[in-house]
This record gives C-alpha cells, sequence and structure tokens, in this order.
C-alpha cells in the first residue's frame, strides 16, 4: 500500500524537523555534551595516558569501545595521534615540535592546529620514529585506518536519523570538539598562558585547575612534568575528572594504572645532607623546587608588606616578583631589566635566587661525582642555615629530611 504524495510529503517534512527521536532542545544539547564528553574521554584515556605515555593498561572492552568511538567521533588514526604527541613531548618548543605557540605563534596553534596535525600525520619519519607499539590487528588496518574517515560518515548519517535536519549541527559541534579544545586550547593555550605548579623544562602551563571540560587535560603543566603518569592532578585543590574515570575502570578490573605522581617523604632530620639526600632532590626535583617557590613568596610578599610600611615604591617588586622562582631562560627580556632592579633594591631575594639558581645545579651538572654533588648539597645546606635567612633554613631543614 502506497501512501498519497501528500502524506510522504508530511512525512518528510516530520523527519527533517524531528527525526527518529522528538526530543526539546535542551535534550539535543545534553546529547551533543555527553558524545563530545565521550569523545574527550577517549582522547585523554585512551589516546593519551594509555598509548601514548603508556602510564596505564586497559582492558578489551573499554580499548575496543574508545577506539570505536574515536574512528565515529573523529577520523583520528591512533598510530598518528601517538606518534604526533610522542613527537610534541621529544621536540617541545623547539622548532621540529609540531604544535608549539612558542615557535609557531599563538594564532596559529589556535586556530590552525588542525592543519598542523593533519601536516605532520604525513611525515612518514615522525609515523616510524614515535608511532610504535600502538595497535596493529585486523580491524586497525582494515577499518579504523584504511577507512578512517568514514567513521565520521557513519555518525553523520546516525545524527540526521535521530535529529533531522538539526542532527547535521549536532554532527559539526561533535566534529569541531577536538579540533577546537585539544588541537588549539591544549597545545596552544596550554603552552601559552595559565598557572604553572612546576618549573618543568618547557612553557607548559594548567590552564584551569578543574580539569572538567576537556578531561583532565587543563592540567597540562602537570602532566609535561610527570609525563607517564596516569593521574594529572597533583594539587590538593585539583580535579581531574579522565583520573575519576580510570580509578571506576580499576575498580572493576578494567584499567591498570602503572605510575602516579612521585610523593617527596620526610623523615627525621639528618645531621647532614648525604647521598640519599642528594637522590631526593634529584628524584623529587620539581616538587622540591615547587617548595623553594612558596618560600620565596612568602618572602617577597613580606618585602612587599615592608615597603608599604615605609612607604616606598611597590612597582619593581610587583612587577619582578612573578619571574623571582622562575628559571633564568624562562625569564624574557621584557622582565629582566625589572627582575635585576627587585634584585638588587632587595639582597634576601637576591641571595634566595642565587642560591636556588646554584641548587638546580645540582642535577644539571652532569659533569660531577656523585660524592662531589653530595658535597656540594652538604655546603649548600650549611650556607643556607647560616644565612640568617629564615626562609632558607627551613627549606635546608626539610630538604635534610627528604626520602628518595
Amino acid at each position: 500500500m502506497f501512501l498519497p504524495d501528500w502524506a510522504v510529503l508530511n512525512a518528510a517534512i516530520d523527519w527533517l524537523a524531528h527525526g527518529l527521536w522528538n526530543l526539546p532542545w535542551w535534550q539535543v544539547v545534553l546529547y551533543t555534551l555527553a558524545t563530545t564528553h565521550v569523545t574527550i574521554a577517549a582522547v585523554t584515556i585512551f589516546l593519551h595516558r594509555t598509548q601514548a605515555h603508556r602510564a596505564m593498561d586497559l582492558g578489551p572492552i573499554p580499548s575496543h569501545f574508545f577506539r570505536f568511538w574515536l574512528w565515529l567521533g573523529t577520523g583520528m588514526v591512533t598510530k598518528e595521534w601517538v606518534a604526533i604527541h610522542r613527537k610534541h613531548h621529544a621536540k617541545c618548543e623547539t622548532a621540529d615540535d609540531p604544535h608549539s605557540p612558542q615557535t609557531r605563534g599563538i594564532e596559529t596553534v589556535l586556530w590552525r592546529g588542525a592543519e598542523l596535525y593533519r601536516a605532520e600525520a604525513k611525515n612518514k619519519e615522525t609515523m616510524a620514529k614515535f608511532g610504535h607499539g600502538t595497535p596493529d590487528d585486523w580491524i586497525e588496518r582494515n577499518l579504523y585506518t584504511r577507512y578512517s574517515w568514514q567513521g565520521v560518515g557513519v555518525m553523520l548519517i546516525l545524527d540526521l536519523a535521530l535529529f533531522g535536519a538539526l542532527g547535521a549541527a549536532v554532527w559539526a559541534v561533535q566534529m569541531l570538539w577536538i579540533p577546537i579544545t585539544a588541537a588549539g586550547i591544549i597545545n596552544g593555550i596550554g603552552h601559552y598562558w595559565g598557572y604553572r605548579n612546576f618549573e618543568a623544562p618547557d612553557a607548559s602551563t594548567n590552564i584551569s585547575p578543574w580539569g572538567l571540560i576537556i578531561g583532565g587535560e587543563e592540567l597540562h603543566n602537570n602532566h609535561h612534568t610527570y609525563p607517564t603518569s596516569a593521574k594529572f592532578s597533583v594539587k590538593p585543590y585539583e580535579f581531574d575528572i579522565g583520573w575519576v574515570y580510570i580509578q571506576a575502570m580499576q575498580r572493576i578490573g578494567w584499567a591498570k594504572v602503572k605510575k602516579v605522581p612521585p610523593k617527596l617523604r620526610l623523615g627525621a632530620v639528618k645531621p647532614v645532607a648525604d647521598e640519599k639526600t642528594l637522590e631526593a632532590l634529584i628524584a623529587h626535583r620539581y616538587e622540591v623546587m615547587a617548595g623553594y617557590a612558596r618560600e620565596m613568596r612568602r618572602v617577597c610578599k613580606s618585602e612587599i608588606e615592608l615597603l608599604k610600611e615605609k612607604k616606598a615604591d611597590l612597582s619593581p617588586l610587583k612587577a619582578a616578583r612573578r619571574w623571582l622562582h622562575r628559571d633564568d631562560d624562562r625569564v624574557p627580556a621584557s622582565a629582566r631589566v625589572q627582575l635585576e632592579r627587585a634584585r638588587a633594591a632587595h639582597p634576601v631575594l637576591d641571595q634566595m635566587v642565587t642560591m636556588r639558581e646554584e641548587l638546580r645545579q645540582m642535577w644539571l651538572n652532569t659533569s660531577q661525582s656523585r660524592e662531589q654533588l653530595a658535597a656540594d648539597l652538604q655546603a649548600w645546606c650549611r650556607r643556607a642555615e647560616e644565612s640568617g635567612i629564615e626562609a632558607l633554613r627551613q627549606f635546608s631543614l626539610r630538604l635534610r629530611a627528604a626520602n628518595a
């Protein structure tokens, strides 16, 4: 039995207007956000933490689900993504970094990050050198890699079937989500603007202490400091939703975490710093230097209060305080004059900056023997405790209590 032409037309119009799911607009928005969040979870848990950095193992059920979902939601090939990301870490902030805003400019990475990704994916040398150990089974070779973009076509068909014409908008958001959040925001803003917990040897920053929208990837400085950690949050006030999902999967046997951020253990204060203290310093150098930075900020705050009492000019110190605890090569040329002025006017801060650099050389100086470095550390602690600067004395005592 055939429907009259008008009935067919009405059915077509009804489908275009509502699709198979006749949902109100807010439920369509929730669906879109839910599916894009699944995509983010697949990227951060499967591609990033499991495949690129081997920080954890995933069971076959979540692994195959994430691979299938990424095929539908992004069209990205696992080997390509992993290789490009590993190269980013290996060549970070250099001309060979596939997407550093420090070398390519923030606007280029922010708005053309997906283009940079596609260009690097064609680099056979990158694929061969950095793409090892990724899935190479039958379905990867014959579907996910061979027909990578057909997956997003299937997603478009599903969205159109479910929501009618509105499905095209849903699909567009789904397809833009990773290029904007990962290729643009994380690769761009995450190496340009934000706060830093640690002096990692690059320009990485934490965009936000609450890793919700981008699955915990917002904590980018933490990740670059401890790249093989499955957990990105390190401070009590930070939240990594990707880690919440990993813990849930671990409880039901779907995941096994290999590494988390190391934690410095404190014991009794030793009479002198020894080789074990040196080991602890080197193994936990980022955490140790973060503690040193806190002491410098406290001293700087005290110096500012003294200047206020004297009604002296605060501007040089206020302008320089954000750079006092930074590695010298991370201080921009525009801030160097202000930093030198502040150090000249505040001998306590000047000494703390000088001794910070001396401490940093303990793990940078590869020409010295272990015994010599331990002796240098003993001398450093002695000078710190005899400096008359309480912040230095307290820091040295904590350092002598450190265990590897």
